[in-house]
């Protein structure tokens, strides 16, 4: 079955049941959806071929964009420390794992989220398991188009796809350009896949790249206390279990400050759009 996996082809239905049709290909048996289209026993189907969640063989005439040849964007669905990250690409009943061994081993706290866009093709290995791999920075050139030299000051959406000493290393979706992030635009390492509000702050003309800036501008800036709030949010996830609500002393064995500087610091950060608090906690927006 290795041949087939993660590739399209057309097999033929030779049974069905009340969910799926059942194909026949050199041998092997895939069930495709009755949700997916009508079809009679007979028919001659075209679909891509892979492992359902029960190890089942699978095929579905859904377009995929992520294959053994092109890379395509999945959303992160689970994290295992053991494993790697799970992957949705778009196929019915299956998740795709991307494999620690992609995510740096030492710095655990920028490997992605649940709900984080990581840019990956298929690797089928001889035990017929189909794996995610990271697209590296020469597929992101492939992918990307130059930057312009007049975008200074421009606000724009951007995902990490790598993190290095010198900093780090982001696609711009709605531009389809790349950037960089100096370590001194940031207020922490982002995570691999994390989405970023960044501002241009400069053009890079050897790789027509751009320069970003993951801070708000200086008439933005946040007092220092707010900067530790929304800092912690992040490594949280974007929730935290702290609200105007919390006990003085939970907010300053976690923070450090009093309840009367953590009050102000959440008002102003809700005036400003950046957090929502509720009976449960606060969440970044």
């Amino acid at each position: 079955m290795n041949n087939l996996l993660a590739t399209t082809f057309s097999a033929l239905i030779t049974d069905e049941n009340e969910q799926f049709y059942f194909l026949q290909k050199e041998g092997y048996v895939f069930r495709l959806a009755k949700s997916e289209g009508e079809h009679a026993i007979g028919d001659i189907v075209t679909g891509f071929a892979y492992l359902d969640k029960q190890d089942k063989g699978r095929l579905t005439t859904i377009e995929q964009t992520v294959t053994k040849e092109t890379f395509g964007w999945g959303e992160v669905t689970d994290v295992r420390r053991d494993l790697g990250a799970f992957v949705n690409t778009g196929l019915p009943d299956k998740d795709i794992v991307v494999s620690l061994d992609d995510f740096p081993e030492n710095d655990k706290e920028s490997w992605p989220k649940k709900g984080d866009k990581l840019y990956v093709k298929l690797v089928v290995d001889k035990k017929d398991r189909i794996w995610g791999h990271l697209a590296w920075h020469e597929d992101f050139w492939k992918l990307s188009t130059p930057a312009f030299d007049n975008m200074n000051n421009q606000d724009l959406r951007a995902i990490v796809y790598r993190n290095k000493e010198t900093g780090t290393f982001v696609y711009l979706p709605d531009n389809n350009m790349l950037g960089f992030i100096h370590p001194s635009e940031r207020f922490s390492t982002p995570r691999i896949g994390q989405e970023l509000q960044v501002r241009v702050i400069g053009f890079r003309k050897e790789d027509r790249s751009l320069n970003l800036s993951a801070k708000p501008r200086a008439y933005e800036m946040l007092d220092a206390d707010s900067q530790m709030i929304l800092a912690y949010l992040q490594t949280m996830g974007g929730k935290m279990p702290f609200n105007d609500k919390s006990a003085p002393e939970d907010i300053k064995a976690t923070f450090g400050i009093s309840k009367g500087q953590f009050k102000k610091s959440l008002g102003g950060l809700m005036k400003q759009g950046k957090i929502k608090q509720s009976p449960a906690g606060t969440e970044l927006v």
